[in-house]
């Protein structure tokens, strides 16, 4: 929200940094297994406090997919962040054998201010990120919820053979890719420009679970489906490094005092006067000086910021298009 106010600010021109030529988007990392979290992470609210393992439907089962979506903290702020079309994805699945209803949906494990930016801890030269995200199904949707500011809508029905393949995939996808990224950084508003880096939340793990159960057959409707996205504007980012190298006993001490300053205004405040005095610091850093430091796949990079800085998009992602032909659907 801090960056977001920056951003009406206006810009001044901005050099150039190159970095070697790379992929882009740079290529979500995943893992063999997700490491335990660290005490020291604490969230306000409960990740998942009625979540529960994914039942195992029969084959003849006709389940229905309900496509959810309500504004971020919508149980908190009602509407409030929906005015600005920041939205949580979630998919909802009804049994016609059983009745029962389910939600599934994927978020961050310490809300989201953690994953986006990290703590300085005190004796700790490196900044410390509490940046894990993970997959929750719990039995139940709540109407309310996504009924009264946001969506709740059939998209397709699958079977229950298509199910079970499905919870095999969540769990899968659930073990590998553990880490929350917010941003996707691109070279310009025109939707044809370079992806540097894309995020990895709550939406885009909606847009998986659509994609794989259009795989295993679902012909989904033709309805159209929006989803927000968070994007940092930059010229070609500049690999840094990662913890050990920069933060290190052998580190670059100059980078890592550079990235520990520029990450410090964006701790929580507990004064109006400290809120501004540090909102101050961000614009001078982001939109005057064009700075930014990205923390992604456990790596450093340099963004070379430019107009419009930050934009939060709220666009339409067609479902995918399945087939008739898969497990006799």
């Amino acid at each position: 929200l801090v960056l977001l106010l920056a951003a009406a600010w206006r810009p001044c021109l901005s050099g150039t940094l190159r970095s070697a030529q790379r992929r882009w988007p740079v290529p979500y990392r995943r893992f063999d297994y997700r490491p335990k979290t660290d005490p020291y992470c604490q969230a306000r609210y409960t990740f998942c406090p009625t979540g529960s393992a994914i039942p195992v439907m029969k084959e003849k089962d006709v389940i229905e997919v309900y496509r959810l979506q309500a504004p971020v903290w919508e149980f908190k702020y009602g509407d409030l962040l929906g005015h600005l079309k920041i939205m949580h994805d979630a998919v909802g699945f009804k049994s016609s054998l059983t009745g029962k209803n389910y939600t599934m949906e994927w978020y961050e494990l310490f809300q989201l201010g953690n994953c986006t930016f990290p703590h300085l801890r005190p004796g700790m030269d490196a900044p410390f990120w509490c940046n894990q995200g993970a997959a929750c199904f719990y039995e139940g949707i709540d109407d309310a919820h996504w009924k009264e500011n946001g969506t709740l809508v059939l998209v397709t029905t699958i079977s229950g053979t298509m199910f079970n393949e499905m919870a095999k995939w969540v769990q899968y996808d659930n073990e590998t890719g553990i880490y929350y990224e917010t941003w996707t950084v691109q070279a310009s508003p025109d939707k044809q420009s370079t992806v540097w880096f894309d995020s990895y939340e709550c939406s885009k793990f909606i847009l998986r679970t659509y994609q794989k159960l259009a795989d295993l057959g679902a012909v989904f409707k033709k309805i159209q489906t929006n989803y927000t996205s968070i994007i940092l504007f930059s010229g070609e980012p500049v690999y840094l490094g990662n913890e050990t190298s920069i933060f290190g006993p052998l580190g670059n001490k100059t980078l890592a005092a550079a990235i520990r300053d520029f990450y410090y205004p964006f701790k929580p405040h507990r004064t109006v006067r400290e809120f501004f005095v540090d909102l101050l610091k961000i614009i001078d850093r982001v939109i005057l000086n064009h700075q930014f430091y990205l923390f992604y796949n456990l790596e450093y990079w340099f963004l070379p910021m430019k107009f419009p800085y930050l934009k939060v998009v709220y666009e339409e992602v067609p479902l995918p298009i399945g087939s008739k032909t898969s497990f006799g659907v």
